[in-house]
């Protein structure tokens, strides 16, 4: 196997440019190829980071299974920590998302589970998000909708549920 070719420092803002192009264009898997190359030269840049942590979002439904491993992986380089409650907010959501598009049995309530911790770090995310900034209360606002487009719900199992049994 060969490696890999490095592009320049001065290449960044331009390769960032073309990973964007290619999520608005859903190949999410060539963003990610360019977020890789970014990230070999400059392992903590944040907008690299953030677009790499967004790629692999984007591969929830359908894509490796480790992306959402990656995704939390990815989100422990971000620095802020609006950054870093947004971000994981927006993963949970996404998992949630494609739980809830994936129509598998009990999936509606791990839906509803993930979409409701996403929930919580948008909460947290609102108290220390920068003046101005409401994308917090946009992405909640969107995770309530969720739950109600696709009728999801926690589970309601109880103790006193009856046991099947060999009577």
């Amino acid at each position: 196997m060969e490696n890999f070719k490095s592009i320049s420092r001065e290449a960044i803002p331009e390769a960032l440019a073309k990973a964007e192009r290619y999520r608005l264009l859903n190949e999410p898997e060539q963003a990610e190829s360019i977020c890789l190359d970014i990230l070999a030269v400059d392992p903590e840049h944040q907008q690299a980071l953030i677009m790499m942590l967004l790629t692999l979002t984007d591969q929830f439904r359908g894509g490796p299974a480790d992306c959402f491993t990656r995704a939390k992986n990815t989100l422990e380089k971000l620095r802020g920590e609006y950054e870093r409650l947004y971000y994981r907010g927006l993963i949970f959501e996404r998992h949630g998302l494609a739980l809830a598009i994936g129509g598998r049995l009990g999936s509606d309530t791990a839906a509803y589970d993930w979409l409701r911790e996403a929930m919580d770090c948008f909460e947290q995310a609102e108290q220390v998000r920068p003046a101005g900034n409401e994308d917090a209360i946009l992405r909640w606002n969107s995770c309530q909708r969720l739950i109600e487009r696709y009728h999801l719900h926690a589970n309601h199992v109880t103790a006193e549920a009856p046991v099947l049994g060999d009577d």
